[in-house]
């Protein structure tokens, strides 16, 4: 019987998973992806494991996808030019025909690799069932500065309460990228407007999109989270390629009519919408309606949390062991930054009013983010509440991190700087340096 390689890190990731798969389950999640990615048969076929994966963890799951690669290798079979206007193509009844081709085509090959159940295989057991049909009446999208796009439509209603029959029965629905008009007419649809107008329709939690690129900053690093109000401004710069642009841009309407949260993801990366989804990292971009990081003052119900990111600094002495019943009498002291419902760290002021000054101490952040100015952040959180109180100066006790203190301003002093209250609890065998900074 084989091993994982790193069998600690294994299990370390999946205990991490858990609260992700508890918040997860039954929770609507649209997943949008162009026909670039199936015709990607390795990387689809590992993308389709995935989703049984998801399936599996009680998640229900639109998947919606586009065509464009297909339809373009039809024509170009039948010796016919495509014809392009304001990033749209323009269908014509022979385009049309490809249309219908390449959809039909891709319908049948993503069933296929969604009905697998070998054994000795991630799908071994998976029993998934799809559901497709007329979930989406279309419009035409008419003549445009003097374009006339034909079949070319645009999203007019999506039947939300039939597919969330579907949902309910435990299948998963397939949306492609056709819409059909009440006389009977097909139209063919841009993918991203049909993934955003379902996602909306179902007010679904996520949407996720698969794209070419993924917003970088100046460094070319991928930009991991966006406000709504950042990503407009990223759009106004015009940097972004048209398929980023495009996603992005339909991602922001989702999320102004109400969907939870929207990702954009690279389908070059294997195993993108797992790394994207349960870890706390994460390999795209989010996109929220507001910030996901939050700094506030510390609840009752954040003390399991405190005690997980204090306890290690505990063991190695950095910090004083404090018993739940303690955190419990002190939690009004603590203020806490947590990022998408996790704890990144802690910290607490205990005012000496009398002597005009505060101690800042369990200064605890968790250890991905140390070097991300969660403690500075606390800090100032600190600082300004003790300036709120009229307080003239805090003080810290610390063995360890003397060097950021002094990096925050503070300067070194004498125990008998402390509060005459706090000097009586000073612990010598422990020897703590003291620093002191006036605000």
């Amino acid at each position: 019987m084989s091993t994982p390689p790193n069998p600690e890190a294994f299990v370390r990731w999946f205990r991490q998973a858990a609260p992700y798969v508890h918040a997860f389950r039954g929770r609507t999640f649209v997943i949008a992806f162009g026909g670039e990615l199936v015709s990607e048969r390795t990387r689809f076929a590992q993308f389709v494991h995935d989703l049984n994966l998801l399936a599996a963890l009680g998640i229900r799951l639109v998947l919606v996808h586009g065509a464009r690669p297909q339809i373009e290798a039809e024509l170009k079979t039948k010796k016919q030019r495509s014809h392009y206007a304001r990033g749209l193509r323009v269908t014509d009844e022979a385009a049309l025909v490809a249309v219908k081709h390449a959809a039909g085509v891709l319908r049948v090959e993503i069933e296929a690799l969604l009905s697998q159940g070998l054994p000795n295989s991630p799908m071994a057991g998976a029993r998934i069932r799809v559901a497709s049909g007329n979930f989406i009446t279309a419009r035409p999208i008419g003549v445009v500065d003097g374009t006339d796009f034909q079949f070319t439509g645009a999203v007019r209603k999506v039947d939300a309460t039939a597919i969330a029959r579907r949902l309910d029965a435990g299948e998963v629905v397939l949306a492609p990228n056709i819409g059909y008009s009440p006389t009977g007419e097909v139209f063919n649809l841009a993918w991203e407007d049909v993934a955003e107008s379902v996602a909306v329709a179902l007010k679904a939690d996520k949407l996720l999109i698969f794209t070419e690129r993924l917003p970088t900053d100046r460094k070319a690093e991928v930009l991991a989270e966006l406000t709504a109000r950042e990503a407009h401004a990223l759009l106004k710069k015009g940097e972004l390629g048209a398929p980023t642009t495009r996603a992005l841009e339909h991602a922001l309407r989702a999320l102004a009519a109400g969907v939870g949260r929207a990702h954009l993801i690279t389908r070059r990366a294997p195993g993108a919408m797992l790394l994207e989804l349960f870890t706390h990292y994460g390999v795209g971009t989010m996109i929220t309606a507001d910030p996901v990081q939050k700094l506030r003052p510390a609840r009752v119900e954040d003390i399991g949390s405190i005690i997980s990111l204090i306890e290690p600094l505990e063991a190695d002495g950095t910090l004083v062991k404090r018993s739940r019943e303690l955190l419990e009498r002190e939690i009004g002291n603590f203020q806490v930054i947590e990022h998408d419902g996790v704890l990144l760290g802690c910290a607490a002021l205990y005012p000496y009013p009398s002597e005009k000054s505060a101690e800042f101490a369990c200064v605890a952040v968790t250890p991905d983010y140390r070097d991300a100015g969660i403690g500075e952040l606390l800090l100032q959180a600190c600082e300004d509440r003790a300036k709120a109180l009229r307080l003239r100066r805090i003080f810290a006790l610390t063995t360890r991190a003397a060097h950021w203190f002094l990096d925050q301003g503070f300067v070194a002093a004498d125990v008998a700087a402390l509060p005459a209250e706090r000097r009586d609890l000073y612990n010598w065998k422990r020897g703590s340096k003291v620093f002191v900074k006036r605000i």
